[in-house]
């Protein structure tokens, strides 16, 4: 019982513990195999997951099991996975690391439908790195995902009406930046500021990552046409308020996600050059150079080549060599998964 009780609280035991997880629609998988297309330069991390985030120190990547799913986490050196929710829940979204190794988990309280629990409940919960004790909520919500800087405890973060209804009407957004500070009274957030906020019917942004010594946050904002869904790229200089756009075309997605190290470029999911564009359904990842207006733009996977697949949820590793992302399908709920990959950079000359 002993031996079983260490498991249970250092994580290493396999399987789900998570409780009223919702029934995510099943999708259908693609009839082609996207691994027999593949460089030696990608390897298969998982054959399950999605929304991976690596460690300070490049050994490790956390990972989603699924929407309103569980945490794990694998060792790159060893591919040991490891459970990091091992208690009961109502199902997580999202995993990142902090800079001091804790676990920034995103995640609502109570299960009560994929639409109200996915766009209005969600907040932020910290883990620590050592598992010893249940996460505690740090009394904000938010939208989306989160930035987090690579030099201290500082985020970034969206609201919308549906996750602050008390702030924002409808058809504004905001993003805030704020500091994880530890005291007496637990953690919380500290030193909340709002950085940007926007107008306009659907309004949606989400906050992305910090760059140039956290004096910029990129952002995404999210746009409607008639037919899809679109995304652009922009920064906002967190001292002026000043705001650059990055990317931003009539007809494509662009969803800014990990940054370089060198903070002089981020990996996106863009649409551009698939066949039939239809925004966050046909993905591929390309690497932007973080100029206003930028067209320096390279494409670095082609899922997208099979008919089927995308590439998306890139992020890259702290020496910048690698970028790990996730297998997706153009029939999934968007975020969905199906496998974590690594990539060597530069690409080979196959795919």
């Amino acid at each position: 019982m002993r031996r079983i009780l260490a498991f249970i609280a250092t994580g290493w035991l396999s399987g789900s513990a998570a409780i009223a997880q919702p029934a995510i629609p099943t999708m259908v998988a693609p009839s082609g195999n996207i691994e027999a297309t593949l460089s030696a330069d990608y390897q298969r991390l998982t054959s399950f997951g999605e929304r991976p985030s690596w460690s300070p120190d490049g050994k490790r990547i956390a990972f989603m099991e699924k929407s309103f799913g569980d945490a794990y986490e694998i060792d790159l050196a060893t591919r040991r996975i490891r459970l990091l929710t091992h208690y009961p829940h109502a199902g997580f979204l999202r995993v990142q690391f902090l800079p001091n190794g804790d676990y920034l988990l995103i995640g609502a309280r109570d299960f009560t439908d994929l639409d109200r629990t996915r766009y209005y409940d969600q907040e932020f919960w910290l883990l620590k790195s050592d598992l010893s004790a249940l996460p505690v909520p740090l009394g904000q919500k938010v939208s989306e995902g989160v930035a987090i800087s690579r030099r201290s405890l500082r985020i970034a973060w969206a609201n919308d009406f549906r996750t602050s209804p008390d702030a924002l009407p409808e058809g504004e957004c905001a993003i805030y930046v704020g500091d994880i500070a530890t005291g007496t009274a637990g953690p919380q957030i500290a030193n909340k500021r709002e950085v940007v906020r926007i107008k306009g019917k659907g309004c949606r942004m989400e906050a992305q990552d910090f760059r140039d010594g956290d004096r910029e946050l990129i952002y995404i904002v999210y746009r409607d046409t008639a037919t899809v869904r679109l995304a652009d790229v922009f920064g906002v200089d967190l001292a002026t308020g000043r705001r650059t756009t990055y990317r931003q075309l009539e007809e494509e997605y662009n969803e800014a996600e990990g940054i370089f190290p060198d903070g002089q470029h981020v990996l996106v999911e863009s649409d551009r050059g698939q066949n039939k564009p239809r925004g966050s359904k046909t993905l591929d990842i390309w690497k932007l150079r973080l100029q206003p207006q930028s067209s320096d733009f390279a494409r670095i996977t082609r899922f997208g080549d099979l008919p089927g697949y995308k590439a998306t949820n890139p992020v890259v590793s702290p020496d910048g060599a690698s970028i790990a992302f996730q297998e997706g399908w153009t029939t999934d709920i968007a975020g969905s998964g199906h496998g974590l990959f690594l990539l060597k950079l530069p690409i080979g000359s196959k795919r």
